[in-house]
Order: structure tokens, then C-alpha cells, then sequence
């Protein structure tokens, strides 16, 4: 398979990590019963040597590398937001998938446009994969940057979500199948 840019970090990206995201406990968006944010980005992709660092200690098999990823993003908590490297053609058109600080490991979007509006709508990885959230308090900022960076008409977060569940189903089963 041919990764195209294979470590160059994509403009949405960048323009996500000149954001601030809600960290904070937002007691209105409690209140409606919507997700807070807790999501990180990088300015940069973790190195090669950092990525195989990190996928051999979170499954505990030295038999792995990182190059099927490309690291982005964290949470509060330590999580990880990817790209996930399964698709011929550019990072933008792989998948996003998430590995939580405790364990927990799911898809967030097929794609990094797709990422975008899963923000945009006030949903991080973190929310999506650990508490299962498809709904949140949309954020302009963000909303702004999946307008210009996505390549994709609006979606809203249980729009993305659904449709990464549908075409990565088997994703937690498979990183399960690493861990030793």
C-alpha cells in the first residue's frame, strides 16, 4: 500500500493546534445533556521512534511498530487520537481512531474531514470512544476550520460516528488482538 505526504503534517491539523479547545467543565453544556471537549492537537505528527514507543507499551507486544500510525492528538488523561494508515492515497483520506488512557480503543471518523466535523460539533475522540457521546455544544472556531479543511459537506457528530462504527466495526477487536 502507497502513503502519500506520509509524515507531513496536514493543514487542518495544523489549523486546529492555533485553537484553544474547551477543557473546562461547561455546566450548559451539562445541562443539555451534551459532551465537554477534552482534546488536545499537536503542532506536529509524534516521531516514528515516539509512535512505536508508545503502541508497544499501550498493547505490551515488542513485536509492533508505529508505522500504521500517526499520532496528532491527546486528551486530558493521556488518550490518543490517530490516523489510522490503511488506505492507498493521502493521511487526509485515513482514518481517525482513538486509544484511551485506560484501555478503551475505537474509530472517530473515516476520515480527517470527517474529524473535523466531529469537532466542529463538540465532540472529541475521548468523548466519542470512553463515553460514548455523538452529540456536543458545536464550536464556530472549529466549524470554520471543517468549512475550509474538510473537502465535506456538514455532518453532525452521530453522522460521523456511525459511519466510522459501520466501516471500522471490528477496530477495538483488532488492537485487542495485539496486546499481549
Amino acid at each position: 500500500m502507497k502513503i502519500t505526504d506520509d509524515r507531513e503534517f496536514p493543514a487542518a491539523l495544523t489549523a486546529l493546534s492555533g485553537i484553544t479547545f474547551p477543557w473546562e467543565f461547561d455546566e450548559e453544556a451539562d445541562e443539555a445533556g451534551a459532551a465537554n471537549m477534552d482534546y488536545e492537537p499537536y503542532q506536529e505528527f509524534d516521531s516514528a521512534e515516539e509512535t512505536t514507543g508508545w503502541i508497544r507499551a499501550w498493547t505490551g507486544n515488542q513485536d509492533l511498530d508505529g508505522d500504521a500510525f500517526r499520532v496528532f492528538g491527546q486528551d486530558g488523561t493521556g488518550g490518543l487520537a490517530a490516523l489510522w494508515l490503511v488506505r492507498e492515497g493521502p493521511l487526509t483520506a485515513q482514518p481517525v481512531v482513538f486509544f484511551g488512557s485506560e484501555g478503551e480503543a475505537g474509530p472517530v471518523a473515516t476520515s480527517l474531514g470527517e474529524f473535523l466535523w466531529l469537532l466542529a460539533g463538540g465532540v472529541g475522540p475521548q468523548e466519542a470512544v470512553e463515553i460514548g457521546a455523538d452529540s456536543g455544544v458545536p464550536q464556530e472556531e472549529l466549524r470554520a476550520v471543517a468549512e475550509k479543511y474538510s473537502g465535506v459537506g456538514p455532518r453532525t457528530p452521530a453522522e460521523v460516528l456511525a459511519a466510522a462504527r459501520a466501516e471500522f466495526p471490528d477496530f477495538a477487536e483488532t488492537v485487542q488482538s495485539w496486546c499481549r
